[in-house]
């Protein structure tokens, strides 16, 4: 179906972004353990490398907002989620999704665009002589953020119709198939007519 398939291509997506930023995090976490050896150990350092952390951090958390979302690792508050039906669930996350969270990337994407196009305007760098270049790319995250996570918010709400049509169509063929039991009494003859049509049918013949 046109909506799991559509679904399934925007959560391969979110999951290799998700793959990727995992390396990102293990490059964060040597880099900051060589700084802190450098620092305390060679009484040195570097702002290019501190910068580097600062981007790679930047990088996992805003463009693993999508990937969390597709792991369902957001912090949510389902008291009254959990014990809902599977329709109810359904209707939830797509009123989720059109109300708060397709407006919030909207806005989100709309307000840092031109924080970004300014950066880019002038490729911005870093204020330090020794700090790392591309400044412009580290303010790039937001609206670049902002647009993964809609496309992930997308595939939420195609699977939460999927469900709802499912359980609309389940609801119908169930009506249908009892509507059809209740009738085939009235419509089938009983044992004893089918009897008495064979034997008026048996004189007629002879």
């Amino acid at each position: 179906m046109f909506l799991l398939r559509t679904a399934g291509t925007l959560d391969r997506f979110a999951s290799r972004c998700g793959r990727l930023l995992a390396w990102f995090t293990l490059a964060m976490v040597l880099i900051q353990s060589l700084i802190v050896a450098l620092r305390y150990g060679f009484d040195g350092g570097s702002l290019a490398m501190q910068d580097a952390v600062t981007y790679l951090h930047g990088a996992a958390f805003m463009l693993g907002l999508a990937y969390a979302l597709q792991a369902n690792a957001h912090v949510r508050v389902d008291v009254f989620y959990r014990t809902l039906s599977a329709r109810g669930k359904a209707w939830v996350d797509a009123s989720g999704c059109l109300i708060f969270l397709l407006p919030l990337c909207a806005f989100i994407g709309y307000g840092s665009w031109q924080f970004a196009a300014s950066s880019w305007a002038v490729t911005e760098s870093s204020n330090s002589a020794d700090g790392l270049g591309g400044v412009y790319l580290l303010k790039s995250l937001i609206p670049l953020a902002a647009a993964t996570l809609m496309l992930q918010g997308l595939s939420q709400l195609a699977r939460a119709l999927h469900t709802l049509m499912q359980v609309e169509s389940d609801r119908g063929e169930a009506g249908a198939s009892a509507t059809g039991t209740a009738a085939e009494p009235a419509t089938d003859p009983r044992p004893e007519s089918r009897t008495l049509v064979r034997e008026v049918a048996g004189e007629a013949s002879a």
